[in-house]
């Protein structure tokens, strides 16, 4: 093989070689941070996003409150300040319901308590525009008239609960709800 030739073969290798070591490093980026940390940590927030997360957990718990003290009062405005239009509730008897549904309840006094407490509400805020709360919710004398049959039902006890929220046009909104009871041990 001529020198020439030679030469020329090793340039035009060297040349590819050094092309795709810049296509390589032009590829690189640095890693994003991952959608679901490990252990609980939460996502650090991008620079331009500020979050008050005590705030935001003391405004959820406030709404939390006015939500149940919205069905024992009979309160269907609070209700419809607190729940998002395309909420989806999952009650304690595995039926589903939406915002119409649960504003109805209300409305019509089907509920009836004597106290329903809100205990060990802890709020997990995921970024400036989402969190949940879970608690205990205990319920005294609680009774449900069923629109059926017209049959009182009894909805005494306590219920472990998970609820979504969603800040859409700057004001938080329930957009998710599930109760589950807590059966007692025999």
């Amino acid at each position: 093989m001529n020198n020439n030739v030679l030469s020329t073969a090793l340039r035009l290798c060297s040349l590819v070689c050094v092309l795709a070591m810049v296509l390589a490093f032009a590829g690189c980026q640095r890693a994003a941070a991952p959608a679901n940390p490990p252990d609980g940590a939460a996502a650090a927030p991008s620079p331009q996003e500020r979050i008050d997360p005590a705030a935001i957990e003391a405004e959820l718990i406030k709404m939390e409150r006015d939500w149940t003290s919205a069905a024992k009062n009979k309160d269907a405005d609070t209700a419809r300040r607190v729940l998002a239009d395309d909420i989806v509730i999952t009650y304690p008897d595995g039926q589903t319901g939406t915002k119409a549904d649960e504003v109805r309840t209300i409305e019509s006094g089907a509920i009836t308590v004597d106290s329903w407490e809100l205990l060990d509400p802890k709020v997990t805020v995921l970024n400036a525009d989402s969190a949940f709360i879970t608690g205990r919710g205990i319920i005294r004398n609680g009774k449900y008239k069923d629109p059926n049959s017209k049959q009182p039902i009894d909805i005494s006890g306590e219920y472990r609960f998970l609820d979504v929220y969603a800040r859409r046009n700057g004001k938080w909104q329930a957009v998710a709800s599930q109760t589950t009871p807590i059966r007692k041990a025999q």
